[in-house]
């Protein structure tokens, strides 16, 4: 059974504050031009994305230079319930995991709070989880950061661990065992949209 963990991307998907609106527009007319195409213009942090090391870090790699076993690996899910995060050293997490932490900010995703009042992990979580060297750290909020000068981004991505934010529908997985899927858009760049799904 796969379990979809990403968002709705259209006009009114939500973005972080300072990021481009999302714009589609007709390139195509079925009536007119005998098919149906369109034109879309997005950030690279839109939605459900992927943050490559090179959105924070100088001569920080590309997202189509991460190898593919990157996006691919087994899931533990994190609940959290305060904002030290101690839950996350009881999860089992293993080297070559892909760690999903579950706050409860996806159910506000449209609500302004979702960017103005969201809990982070504190720095020795992330250095926890980069020296774990697990694959990926994916999060139901809009950043792993909430203070000036991406501490936690930084921390994550120097250890090649990639990032997901604006994950949903992480409950379903609560007290399962699975496996995470999070192929991103191949693009050269610092971090792409993703469509990110769990397998029970």
């Amino acid at each position: 059974m796969l379990i979809d963990l990403s968002v709705l991307l259209n006009e009114r998907t939500p973005v972080y504050p300072g990021d481009p609106a999302t714009k589609i527009a007709p390139a195509g007319v079925l009536s007119k031009d005998g098919y149906t195409d369109h034109y879309l213009s997005v950030g690279t942090h839109v939605g459900t994305h992927i943050d490559a090391p090179m959105h924070m870090l100088e001569g920080g790699k590309s997202l189509e230079a991460m190898p593919m076993e990157q996006f691919a690996g087994r899931g533990r899910l994190v609940e959290i319930s305060s904002s030290d995060f101690n839950e996350v050293k009881a999860a089992g997490i293993q080297e070559g995991d892909i760690v999903l932490f579950r706050t409860g900010m996806g159910t506000k995703y449209h609500d302004p709070v979702y960017f103005e009042d969201y809990p982070v992990m504190s720095e020795d979580v992330a250095k926890y989880l980069m020296e774990t060297k697990v694959k990926m750290v994916g999060v139901d909020t809009c950043s792993v950061d909430n203070t000036d000068g991406f501490p936690i981004h930084k921390i994550l991505l120097a250890g090649n661990v990639l990032i997901i934010e604006n994950l949903t529908n992480l409950g379903a997985l609560k007290n399962k065992e699975f496996s995470v899927y999070a192929l991103p858009l191949k693009l050269e760049l610092d971090g792409a949209p993703a469509r990110v799904v769990a397998q029970l």
